[in-house]
Order: structure tokens, then C-alpha cells, then sequence
């Protein structure tokens, strides 16, 4: 059999793919089929989004992909804000334990004072930097 590989012309319709046939077998093999995903958003008074928050639960555990604070808004409150919320219907979800990706320019410091463990560091990635993998249990 030829096979070929080749760059995709639609990189997010890939992801999209993909990430849904990692979740039928994630799901298959462990009989939990109770994913979803979850965003919130923060708007200014002209329906402007200026801060927001991502990611999935499954299984009892999820993970923030994203959240984000429009830099003129930033040291207000909103990404704590925001954690809070997320965190509040997580709980709601069963969830039992968050998991968040950060770079050291980013916020690692911000989510360990929210609760965050760092539970790894990775150096040089990209060079220079580091990237942290923190995680909190919920009670």
C-alpha cells in the first residue's frame, strides 16, 4: 500500500479532526464520554471582547487552554476574575483537577498564587524561556 504525506491545505480543519479522533478513543478506552468544552468572556460596554477564558473538561479533569486579558485592561481584576468563574462551573462539572500550560513570560506566577502547582518545568523551550505545566485539585 503507497501512502503520501503531504501539508495540509486547511491546518484547522486537521486539528479539528484529529482532536475529535483522540477524543472517540480517549473515550472508548476509558468509557467516559462526557467531554465538553467551556469558554467565558468579558465585554466592554461596547460588546467589545476584552478578556476570556478556554478549554475542556473530561473525566473529572480539565485543562485551561487559553486565558486572556486585553493589555489595556490588564492588573484590573479580570484574569482572576475569569479563573474564579471557570473554576466555579468546573466544580459544577465534577471536575477534580485543573491543569494549565503557561510560558515564564506569560502568568505561572499569577496561577500559583491562585492555587496553581507547578508540577513541571521545561527550560530552553523556546530558547530562553521556560514552560510550565501547573495543576490545582479541586476539593
Amino acid at each position: 500500500m503507497d501512502y503520501n504525506i503531504e501539508i495540509a491545505d486547511n491546518p484547522a480543519e486537521v486539528y479539528q479532526f484529529l482532536e475529535d479522533k483522540i477524543y472517540q478513543h480517549n473515550a472508548s478506552s476509558t468509557g467516559k464520554s462526557d467531554g465538553r468544552f467551556f469558554s467565558l468572556v468579558i465585554r466592554d460596554t461596547g460588546s467589545n471582547v476584552i478578556a476570556g477564558i478556554t478549554g475542556w473538561v473530561w473525566a473529572a479533569t480539565s485543562e485551561i487552554t487559553y486565558l486572556w486579558v486585553d493589555n489595556a485592561h490588564r492588573n484590573k481584576g479580570l484574569g482572576k476574575q475569569l479563573l474564579a468563574a471557570a473554576e466555579q462551573a468546573l466544580a459544577q462539572w465534577g471536575c477534580k483537577a485543573i491543569l494549565i500550560r503557561s510560558y515564564s513570560f506569560q502568568a505561572p506566577g499569577f496561577y500559583e498564587k491562585e492555587g496553581y502547582n507547578t508540577v513541571f518545568v521545561l527550560e530552553d523551550f523556546p530558547r530562553g524561556y521556560k514552560y510550565y505545566s501547573l495543576l490545582k485539585r479541586m476539593k
